[in-house]
């Protein structure tokens, strides 16, 4: 097919949008997951099905540095009373913080908590990035969470490890009746040499993978152009080069209908300027995504400014 009409066709498919849509009633769902959902989707934030989580695993992730832009956000507390003064629909923990912050009632009757049950530093290099458990589904249980996280890093070396863990944790999440929320990303050496973790290419393959593996959500990163500008092309992702012209709205709503009707969650990623952050928010969910997922560019503001633009972005998703 030539480059025109694989561009066409594309165009085509996204403008049908997805046969079937992330909602309560899929069949995957069991009535305990669907009534965590519908807690999440239509009994906080806009209460219109539509989700903003503030996730605040950062701290493993890449360490106590991502509070100096904003230093009292080193206190869990500045990220709680966010969520909860903001109408969110969920804030995203580790296990330590879950148990000494969010579960002190003022918080845990007010936000939804969402357990990861993954992480790992940045100290070590991402060439064969595997994230280890650092929490159960049973501990989600005891602390009363509406849903669980993982992170999967696809295609990583330790791939094999990960995607193992990954079975574990759907199949206690499924027993529990817990929704499972993906963080699919593409990382490692291989990823690196096929377009970058951001390339349209690899974040459409991420939100494949979560789809095919189970998950309920899956948040991934905003589409990209590949590193150096194309794909290989001799590569596997040499089709992707045909794609290039594609705008960035259209790319994420190929990248939605990858998902299928798994729920799908941009991450925010680093802080950036305001109009920057609502344009993106707004491009979002013109693509049809299913919620947006925004740490460090809400807690790096200060806390009025922060407010003032988490009901910006509330009402473009109204």
């Amino acid at each position: 097919m030539s480059e025109s009409k694989l561009k066409e066709a594309i165009l085509e498919q996204v403008k049908k949008g997805r046969t079937q849509e992330f909602n309560l009633d899929l069949p995957s769902l069991s009535e305990e997951k669907r009534g965590h959902l519908n807690k999440i989707m239509n009994e906080f934030g806009n209460k219109n099905g539509k989700m903003l989580f503030l996730p605040v695993d950062q701290g493993l992730e890449h360490g106590s540095g991502d509070f100096l832009k904003n230093p009292p956000s080193v206190d869990p507390e500045f990220q709680l009373k966010l969520a909860v003064e903001g109408g969110y629909n969920g804030i995203v923990f580790h296990i330590g913080l879950a148990q000494k912050y969010w579960a002190k009632k003022e918080y845990k009757d007010n936000i939804p908590l969402v357990l990861k049950l993954n992480g790992k530093t940045n100290i070590p290099s991402d060439a064969e990035a595997l994230s280890p458990i650092t929490a159960t589904v049973d501990d989600a249980v005891k602390l009363g969470a509406d849903a669980v996280g993982y992170t999967l890093y696809v295609g990583s070396p330790a791939q094999e490890r990960d995607v193992l863990q990954l079975v574990k944790v759907r199949r206690e999440a499924e027993k529990a009746g817990l929704p499972l929320i993906v963080w699919s990303y593409p990382r490692g050496k291989a990823v690196n040499e096929k377009g970058g973790n951001s390339s349209f290419a690899m974040v459409d393959y991420a939100a494949r993978v979560a789809n095919e593996l189970g998950a309920d959500v899956v948040k991934v990163n905003l589409p990209l152009a590949p590193t150096g500008g194309q794909y290989n092309s001799e590569g596997q992702f040499k089709g992707y080069n045909e794609l290039l012209g594609l705008s960035q709205i259209d790319q994420l709503r190929w990248v939605v209908q990858s998902a299928g009707s798994t729920g799908v969650l941009i991450s925010g990623g680093s802080k950036i300027g305001d109009e920057d952050l609502l344009n993106k928010a707004k491009l979002c969910l013109d693509a049809g995504v299913d919620g947006l997922i925004f740490g460090r560019n809400m807690w790096q503001r200060n806390f009025e400014d922060a407010l003032k633009i988490t009901k910006q972005i509330k009402q473009i998703m109204a």
